[in-house]
């Protein structure tokens, strides 16, 4: 894949119904791409899309499930021939001290951010090896420092970082470029939709939305950092520092994260001051 173009080049996109991925696929399209995006609710797609565009492919899939990604994978295929890039985007969050979550709702998390990676990955993967192409995965700071009330969303970020990594290693020297993105806090609906102890949505997100990184401008350094085959891309000066100082003083960030988190509304952590 020429790294300064994405003119035919076939996109793929897992979690595009909202935010962040809604925002891949509108900037891939404009840029010339062919592209294939899934979500579990079609139906949500075809509105935000429509249907008479011949450079969408629109598919019903839950990444949580290894049959779904095989055949939005093979039907990708089945109507393009082949996959230059995959950018693993779907993924949901939680807001719970571990103590009182149903480990189901960390068994969720796990299945869709890191599960949904590897599925996908793995039925892509000899398409994209014979393009020379990119796989990119969507993680979060998370996936660097974990933080409090986030455990089942910071160790599904930490497994797909590593899964990353290991598979970027094992394909140096085949011209395929293995990468992942942390945007830090998106504006977007993860929040509002995160899951409870309970494993509900939330319904409301805790942060000022409007003060955030909007998720058109998230997709396009995800979009520039997939041109130019970055390794990884951390966003936000709030998130490069927390990974540097977790890096140099892990003790401190230990302490500014639990701060950090302690103050928001309504702060599970409260249940432990």
């Amino acid at each position: 894949m020429q790294p300064s173009s994405f003119n035919n080049k076939i996109v793929v996109i897992t979690g595009a119904s909202s935010g962040i991925g809604k925002a891949l696929c509108e900037n891939a399209l404009a840029s010339g791409a062919r592209v294939a995006v899934c979500a579990r609710n079609l139906q949500k797609l075809q509105e935000l899309f429509g249907t008479g565009n011949e450079n969408l492919l629109c598919c019903k899939a839950d990444v949580s499930q290894e049959a779904d990604c095989e055949q939005f994978i093979n039907a990708v295929l089945a109507k393009w021939g082949q996959i230059d890039v995959l950018i693993n985007n779907a993924g949901i969050s939680m807001r719970a001290l571990f103590e009182e979550v149903d480990l189901k709702v960390i068994k969720e998390l796990m299945n869709i951010n890191f599960w949904g990676v590897v599925y996908t990955t793995k039925y892509a993967l000899p398409s994209i090896r014979k393009q020379k192409g990119v796989i990119a995965g969507v993680s979060s700071i998370a996936g660097y420092r974990g933080l409090p009330c986030r455990t089942g969303y910071s160790a599904s970020k930490f497994a797909m970082q590593g899964f990353l990594e290991s598979l970027r290693t094992e394909l140096l020297g085949t011209g395929v470029n293995v990468m992942w993105v942390c945007p830090g806090f998106i504006a977007s609906n993860i929040r509002n939709v995160a899951r409870g102890a309970d494993g509900t949505a939330q319904g409301e997100t805790p942060l000022d939305e409007s003060k955030l990184m909007s998720a058109e401008e998230c997709a396009r350094r995800i979009m520039d950092g997939i041109r130019l085959r970055k390794r990884a891309i951390v966003m936000t000066g709030q998130g490069k520092l927390t990974v540097w100082i977790n890096k140099l003083f892990p003790s401190l960030a230990d302490k500014m994260v639990f701060k950090h988190f302690l103050n928001e509304p309504d702060s599970p952590l409260k249940n432990y001051r």
